[in-house]
């Protein structure tokens, strides 16, 4: 059975199918259609809701997309969708400036835009513009009315942040600390075909994955969920980390930054910028906040998709993962992970327990590029990531991972060889440009040619070059205070 709280009453489930959306639960099961469907991806926005859980500062509010959010998920949280913003006759803060500012046209996209400002709403107290553009950054309006529903976001955030969410959160907090305090029964969702299983502990993931081998591990569920969404493929066993303590938690000492196999590209953000504020765009361009919300550094790489954007990471900074069975647990460099298109070194009985990021060297020059057919919330059609050691104007050492060039994420062997040794300031980089041709012959698809790839790899060693002399804008972003304070700790 799961527990989750929706306008403030408890909800106890267990006859549901294992791979129900909290989309279809709150159309099909509650009749409550003000979420939509529009591309049943995670892409649009249209399906936003809003899941509020207890930690150690109150309650957090994320911005989810419910079309592929597996319902199991919710459990210890609670659950808000647009029709629980109103408080009695009196419309939400952000509802109330949605309607003066006309940010409504056609409408149906409006629910999942109320529902992400209702998320910021929650979680500043100074919002400026760039906060809500990236707040908004994953919701579409089919009518391009972009300008009103801004204004909405700067009416509604300008004033003092009070409603009836606010007034209960005490009571909130009380209750969904009740529901994660109940031990008696497991949390699982069971229908005649189908099991959702929500473990303790990491031990109970290895017996249950011992169990049924055949079974799927959720985390945040953004590519899996996919598969029944597009695929329309039943999911009958999923194997929830969630709940599992040591999986959602970071370290972070002197050697490396551990982040467990459930911790949320959002959660770990901060704490990865501290050492590396030059991935600042990459993070920042990684899906939407919805996406980031909902979707973990574990899922990315386990996936092994050729175009995820943190393998690159992982393979230019020397980054390592710990796998783990009923049996045993290995630690393995990200270099021996990856074997072939979507197959990784991971044994059936496994499952990536953490993953691990060294701490930043001295005279490292990092540099991180995502080229895209979108700006915002957009898969990659290449990512490249370079890390160089430097004395000087001298490259000492140097690692080049690519992303989108091969059937797998890759290190570039042939330009790291042509980078190290050379004079970054004064030499050529064509050499190194040139070798991209030794390292990969990627394909043709629907996001780019391989043509397009190779050459617009090669402008990437160039533009590198040229803003380590400093002759073209950097898009490195500032060490912000916020990064500086995610790292006293340390």
């Amino acid at each position: 059975m799961i527990r989750f709280l929706h306008q403030q009453r408890e909800v106890a489930l267990e006859d549901v199918s294992a791979d129900t959306s909290i989309l279809d639960y709150l159309r099909e099961h509650r009749g409550l259609t003000g979420t939509k469907e529009g591309c049943a991806s995670g892409d649009c926005g249209a399906c936003t809701v809003v899941v509020a859980k207890a930690d150690d500062a109150g309650l957090s509010y994320s911005p989810v997309n419910a079309c592929i959010a597996p319902l199991g998920s919710l459990h210890g949280s609670q659950l808000i969708s647009v029709e629980d913003l109103k408080d009695g006759e009196t419309w939400h803060p952000v509802q109330r400036a949605m309607i003066e500012c006309h940010a409504s046209q056609c409408g149906f996209c409006t629910p999942g835009f109320v529902m992400s400002l209702f998320a910021l709403y929650h979680s500043s107290n100074d919002c400026n513009r760039e906060e809500i553009l990236e707040a908004l950054g994953g919701n579409l309006c089919r009518c391009t009315g972009y300008r009103p529903i801004i204004t909405a976001a700067e009416q509604a955030l300008s004033g003092s942040r009070h409603d009836q969410f606010s007034r209960s959160a005490q009571a909130t907090l009380d209750q969904l600390r009740a529901l994660l305090d109940i031990e008696s029964e497991s949390a699982a969702l069971e229908s005649r075909h189908s099991h959702y299983f929500r473990p303790r502990d990491a031990a109970q993931v290895a017996s249950l994955l011992a169990e049924h081998p055949r079974a799927r591990l959720v985390a945040g569920a953004t590519d899996l969920f996919l598969e029944s969404t597009q695929a329309l493929t039943p999911l009958p066993v999923l194997i929830d980390l969630c709940s599992v303590t040591e999986l959602a938690e970071t370290n972070v000492d002197s050697e490396g930054m551990r982040f467990g196999a459930a911790v949320t590209h959002r959660a770990a953000q901060d704490i990865v910028l501290g050492d590396y504020p030059e991935l600042a765009e990459l993070i920042e361009r990684f899906g939407s906040l919805q996406i980031r919300s909902q979707g973990t550094i574990a899922g990315n790489i386990a996936n092994a998709s050729p175009i995820g954007d943190w393998p690159p990471v992982f393979l230019a900074l020397g980054g390592s993962l710990q796998l783990q069975s009923s049996a045993r647990s290995r630690d393995l460099a990200i270099d021996e992970f990856f074997l072939d298109y979507r197959k990784t070194a991971q044994q059936p009985d496994e499952f990536i327990r953490a993953v691990m990021l060294p701490r930043r060297k001295d005279a490292l020059f990092l540099r991180a590029y995502k080229i895209s057919k979108r700006f915002e919330d957009d898969i990659s059609s290449v990512c490249a990531v370079f890390a160089l050691e430097l004395d000087g104007d001298h490259v000492i050492a140097a690692k080049a991972a690519f992303g989108g060039m091969a059937a797998v994420p890759k290190r570039a062997r042939a330009v790291e060889a042509a980078l190290a040794g050379m004079n970054l300031r004064h030499d050529s980089i064509n050499e190194a440009a040139l070798s991209l041709q030794d390292d990969f012959q990627p394909i043709d698809d629907a996001r780019a040619s391989a043509a397009y790839r190779l050459t617009v790899s090669a402008r990437l060693l160039q533009r590198l070059q040229e803003e380590f002399r400093g002759s073209t804008a950097t898009r490195v972003h500032a060490l912000s205070d916020a990064h500086v304070r995610a790292t006293k700790h340390v």
